[in-house]
């Protein structure tokens, strides 16, 4: 029985952990774990940290790591995995396509307690490479075999490419143009698989295998956009739109059949378009979870996509948006290294905490850390920063000027100068 199916009738453990973390009531996380509002991914053959995703819930950050054919150092990958844990990501993705990928997989899943997801896609057409010769030349069969396989061994969610058939490509021959191309390497393969064998896409044709498959390991299904937009120009393009109206039915379907399921969106995004994918997404699946990947808000600032994904991510999760996949300084130039990974999380969890001051309309830690600031109480101000050991550090680094004060200002600290002065009045507006 997957999560959605038991919270029919009974809260299940994980829900209860879910709403003891986020601080909401039992019965509410309840019903819309029910309803298919939050999604717990919580594989039945591997303990992780319990995680819950959805409506009324903190957004969580993905950290993606993985090899290339270029880079495969499975030592490395591990330590990447351990390094976004540390920093707080909420869920890892293993995105390898070089190297022996069941094993870095298995690797990094016995190095973290994170949910970890996949693409299955990526091992599938690995594989058939290997033994074929071609991505196209896989046999239908071995798909099934993979995801079947890495469900079996704890992945706790998978990006599977579901919305990605015929109409969707004769969508993107009509609309004769795309400036940047499809970036997808799952949605690339997959529909260079279709074109070269004159097929359906498995996937989408075969649906409820896919379900049947998932719901039997209480996996979550995450319906990937393989066509995405890769660039602003191409952003909420008919194609991508049709694939989302596609994913939209799918978890539908898929959460009916009592999968958990969600559905992810762009891309490439202009920042004037980010709520409107967010409506669309809410309103056609049933407030399913959405899962935005950065989102990237301009094309031309390589080597600091990072910042760029966070003012995407911070207004994606502002918005509505349930989950966010970090985006790291390497992004469209290399594979990412540990020092990446820990600047993507940690930048992508500041994006995520200032989008939910609007959406779930909590800012006490902001006016605490206001307050500790004011009365200059170092120590609490480490306690409440996202980041302690790096604030620590730049202070440090800066001289820690008299015991009160900081190097920026020295002995013209505007808090120091009126300290004590208004005392009778901050001790009644902190009582607020």
């Amino acid at each position: 029985m997957t999560q959605l199916e038991a919270a029919k009738s009974q809260p299940t453990e994980e829900i209860r952990t879910v709403a003891e973390s986020e601080g909401l009531d039992v019965e509410v996380i309840r019903r819309r774990v029910a309803s298919g509002k939050i999604v717990i991914p919580a594989n039945k053959n591997r303990k992780t940290r319990t995680v819950g995703i959805g409506k009324g819930l903190r957004t969580k950050v993905n950290a993606s790591i993985g090899t290339s054919t270029d880079i495969a150092d499975i030592d490395m990958e591990v330590e990447k995995a351990k390094v976004a844990e540390m920093c707080g990501a909420d869920t890892l993705m293993d995105l390898s396509v070089g190297g022996d990928i069941a094993k870095i997989r298995a690797a990094v899943m016995d190095a973290v307690s994170l949910p970890v997801g996949t693409v299955p896609l990526y091992e599938a057409f690995a594989l058939s490479i290997e033994k074929y010769g071609s991505a196209v030349d896989m046999p239908e069969e071995l798909l099934w075999e993979v995801i079947e396989r890495q469900c079996e061994e704890g992945v706790s969610f998978m990006a599977i490419h579901c919305g990605i058939n015929r109409m969707t490509i004769e969508r993107l021959k009509r609309q004769n143009y795309r400036y940047g191309g499809l970036v997808s390497k799952g949605g690339s393969y997959l529909t260079a698989w279709m074109l070269h064998n004159g097929k359906e896409n498995p996937l989408y044709e075969k649906f409820d295998r896919v379900v049947d498959i998932l719901k039997r390991y209480d996996v979550v299904l995450s319906l990937g956009n393989g066509f995405r937009a890769g660039a602003i120009h191409d952003s909420t393009d008919r194609v991508q739109i049709q694939e989302l109206i596609i994913n939209c039915e799918l978890a539908e379907i898929g959460r009916n059949m009592g999968c958990q399921t969600m559905v992810e969106g762009p891309g490439h995004i202009p920042i004037d378009e980010i709520e409107t994918n967010v409506i669309l997404e809410k309103r056609m699946s049933g407030e399913a979870p959405f899962y935005m990947l950065g989102p990237v808000t301009t094309d031309i600032a390589p080597g600091y996509d990072h910042i760029t994904s966070a003012i995407g991510a911070a207004l994606s999760s502002a918005y509505g948006t349930d989950f966010i996949c970090y985006v790291t300084p390497s992004e469209h130039l290399g594979l990412p290294f540990p020092e990446d990974v820990r600047e993507g999380v940690m930048v992508a969890r500041v994006a995520a905490y200032v989008g939910d001051m609007i959406k779930l309309k909590n800012r006490q830690r902001d006016k605490e850390m206001s307050k500790a600031r004011r009365d200059l109480d170092w120590q609490r101000q480490f306690r409440l920063a996202v980041d302690p050991e790096r604030a620590r550090e730049v202070k440090g680094r800066r001289g820690d000027g008299d015991e009160r004060s900081c190097t920026m200002c020295g002995k013209f600290c505007a808090s120091d100068i009126l300290a004590g002065m208004f005392e009778k009045y901050l001790e009644g507006s902190d009582k607020k």
